[in-house]
């Protein structure tokens, strides 16, 4: 079990992170919702070369897969697609793929799309966030120094904004959580949609329009 109450007087229903992301399960947390980690065994496996279709399509791949054994919970499933012009990139198998990654981002402007699914019983609601990120030029010492601290490892586009390489980035045009890999803005309007109290409250604010696009 993870996360807390926050003090909301408030009945919530059973949420179920769909992740096993410890950067998901610390945001998740500090919003001050009770939750259960519960991992999808879905493969990430998608024909869509869209980005921002992508996110929203594994998100639902890996929602769908929890709550098919959980029909009570409202489940929270999130992907992260990292995409430089038409080009995907996934997670770095190995250093040097990381700094093959890096070196394409460097001195660029990519774009992070993160998906987030929202399930409970029939309903099925997912958003796509985007942010632009832009990294500053990175010499090859740079980018062989960051790949071999190996926190890119496990990191759509090869690098963690909430470590070590918040020094790669220049600029961030749009929300930060989303590069992290789980957009606040989206979750708290998700979850408050699905019944879920965040900080004690279920008010929600005036529609954003159409996330992501």
């Amino acid at each position: 079990m993870a996360g807390g109450s926050g003090g909301a007087a408030l009945t919530a229903p059973r949420v179920v992170l769909a992740s096993g992301s410890p950067r998901r399960r610390e945001l998740l947390g500090g919003l001050g919702v009770t939750f259960e980690v519960i991992v999808s065994g879905e493969d990430e496996d998608s024909t869509q070369s869209d980005p921002h279709a992508l996110a929203a399509e594994l998100a639902l791949l890996k929602g769908r897969s929890v709550a098919r054994a959980h029909p009570d919970a409202v489940v929270l499933a999130a992907d992260t697609v990292v995409a430089v012009g038409a080009d995907l990139l996934a997670k770095p198998a190995t250093a040097a793929e990381n700094e093959a990654f890096l070196r394409r981002l460097s001195g660029r402007t990519h774009d992070v799309y993160t998906g987030v699914a929202a399930l409970h019983g029939a309903a099925e609601t997912v958003e796509v966030a985007r942010t632009r990120v832009t990294f500053r030029t990175l010499d090859d010492a740079e980018t062989a120094h960051y790949a071999a601290t190996g926190e890119g490892l496990d990191k759509a586009g090869g690098y963690g904004i909430q470590g070590l390489g918040m020094a790669l980035v220049e600029r961030l045009d749009g929300e930060y959580s989303n590069v992290v890999g789980f957009p606040l803005s989206v979750v708290i309007r998700l979850l408050r949609g699905a019944g879920v109290p965040v900080w004690g409250s279920l008010s929600a604010a005036p529609p954003a329009g159409v996330a992501g696009a």
